[in-house]
């Protein structure tokens, strides 16, 4: 089936390619989740748009990322929420919440779909969290969870 991603994913592409999948991965997966849209002779022209939105918020070069992430690596991020006695938390630590606490701590702008957790955040303590910025380049961020 063919199918226009409106957002990145990975192993497939980014958003505004047009790529060939299985049916029932289209179907069952990425459209339902907004990852795609079935394409259409109409849809093509979605696909300037998708583009030129994806131009504004994407990073260009691997210069600018390595510089991004110079400056997530050098940033220190605490994230307090609430916990039981154990240290086990009430929910976990979702890449939004790690997006929003680089912020706080005075680090650059991060997208949420760009972090990426090698397994759910669900103890207290200190995390390596990897933040892909480029295809070529990813950042590994430290984030101490702490007690509220």
């Amino acid at each position: 089936m063919k199918i226009i991603l409106t957002h990145e994913v990975s192993g497939l592409g980014a958003a505004g390619d047009v790529v060939d999948v299985k049916d029932g991965y289209a179907r069952n997966y990425l459209v339902p989740r907004g990852f795609a849209i079935r394409w259409t002779k109409g849809g093509e022209k979605d696909v300037a748009q998708i583009r030129r939105a994806r131009k504004i918020h994407e990073i260009a070069t691997i210069e600018q990322a390595n510089e991004i992430k110079a400056q997530l690596e050098g940033t220190k991020v605490r994230l307090a929420v609430r916990s039981g006695d154990a240290g086990r938390l009430f929910g976990s630590v979702t890449p939004a919440d790690i997006a929003a606490a680089i912020k706080t701590a005075g680090g650059p702008e991060v997208d949420k779909r760009r972090v990426e957790l090698g397994s759910p955040i669900k103890t207290l303590g200190s995390h390596q969290v990897s933040v892909r910025l480029h295809p070529e380049v990813a950042a590994k961020l430290g984030v101490e969870v702490v007690a509220a």
